[in-house]
C-alpha cells in the first residue's frame, strides 16, 4: 500500500458521522469492560459487543476481515497476547488477568476504531504500571495530533513515554488512518523520530494505538493466524483512540 495515496481528509460533515460512530464504539467498549469478571468467557464479551452494535444498526469492520476471515466483531487479547485475540467459549477470564479489547464500528460508511486494556479483579503491580504507561503513551501521542506537527512527532511521543518507563513498543504493528476504510493512510508506527514523516493536516483522522510489551519488542503469531503474542510470554497492553486533526485542539472521536 502507498500510505500517501490512501490519505483522505475529512469534511466537517464526515467528522460528525465519525464522531457518532465513535460514541457507539465507546458504548460497546464500556459494555464489555463492565463484564470483565472471573468466569466470563471471551465469547461472552463478543456476544455483548454484538448486541450493542445491533441495537444501533451497526456492524464491526473486524468480522470477516482478512485471510483467514476474522470470525468475530471484537478482538480479546489476554495477558501475553498483544493484539488480534479471537474470542472463544473455552477461554474464561481469571482474577489477575489483563484483557485488551479492540472494537470497530461502521456507521453510514465511516469507521470508528478504539481499544483499551483493563484488569480482572486485583492485578499485579507490574500489570498496573504497564496499563498506566500504555494509556499515558496514548495521551502523549494525542497531544501531538496538531497542524504543524508530523507523524514522526506522534510516533516519537509514544516511543519516548514507553521506553522512559523501561517497556518496549512493537515494531511490527502500527497506528493508521481511519475513515471510509478501517486502514487508510498515514501509517503511524509506535516508534519514530520527531520532525519526520508526513505533515499533519486538518481533516486527517488517525487511529493511534500504542502496543506495549514488558520484556521484549519481539512478537509471534499463533497457529490461528491472527493472535499476536509477546515472543517471551511477558505481559502486554494496548490502548487506542481514533483522533481527528483540526485547526485547534485534537478531536477525540471514540469517546462517549
Amino acid at each position: 500500500m502507498s500510505w500517501a495515496r490512501q490519505i483522505h481528509l475529512k469534511s466537517p460533515d464526515d467528522l460528525q458521522i465519525m464522531r457518532e460512530a465513535g460514541r457507539i464504539n465507546a458504548s460497546v467498549l464500556a459494555t464489555v469492560k463492565a463484564l470483565l469478571k472471573p468466569g466470563v468467557s471471551t465469547a461472552d464479551l463478543n456476544a455483548a459487543a454484538e448486541e450493542v452494535l445491533k441495537k444501533h444498526g451497526c456492524v464491526s469492520p473486524f468480522k470477516g476481515y482478512g485471510h483467514p476471515p476474522f470470525p468475530t466483531s471484537i478482538t480479546v487479547s489476554v495477558n501475553q497476547e498483544l493484539v488480534h485475540g479471537i474470542p472463544s467459549r473455552k477461554r474464561k477470564l481469571k482474577t489477575g488477568d489483563i484483557v485488551s479489547i479492540d472494537c470497530g464500528t461502521i456507521l453510514d460508511g465511516f469507521v470508528a476504531d478504539s481499544a483499551f486494556t483493563a484488569g480482572v479483579g486485583d492485578i499485579s503491580p507490574e500489570a498496573e504500571t504497564l496499563l498506566k504507561v500504555t494509556e499515558g503513551a496514548l495521551n502523549a501521542a494525542i497531544e501531538k495530533m496538531r497542524v504543524g506537527n508530523r507523524t514522526g512527532d506522534v510516533s516519537a511521543a509514544i516511543q519516548k513515554h514507553v521506553e522512559n518507563h523501561g517497556f518496549y513498543v512493537t515494531r511490527e504493528y502500527t497506528g493508521h488512518g481511519v475513515g471510509r476504510q478501517m486502514h487508510e493512510g498515514p501509517q503511524v508506527p509506535n516508534y519514530g523520530r520527531a520532525g519526520t514523516g508526513m505533515p499533519l493536516k486538518a481533516g486527517m483522522t488517525i487511529a493511534i494505538e500504542p502496543m506495549v510489551l514488558v520484556g521484549t519488542a519481539e512478537t509471534k503469531v499463533l497457529s490461528d493466524k491472527w493472535t499476536v503474542e509477546s515472543a517471551d510470554g511477558s505481559l502486554t497492553a494496548h490502548f487506542e483512540h481514533s483522533v481527528a486533526v483540526t485547526e485547534g485542539e485534537p478531536l477525540l472521536l471514540t469517546v462517549q
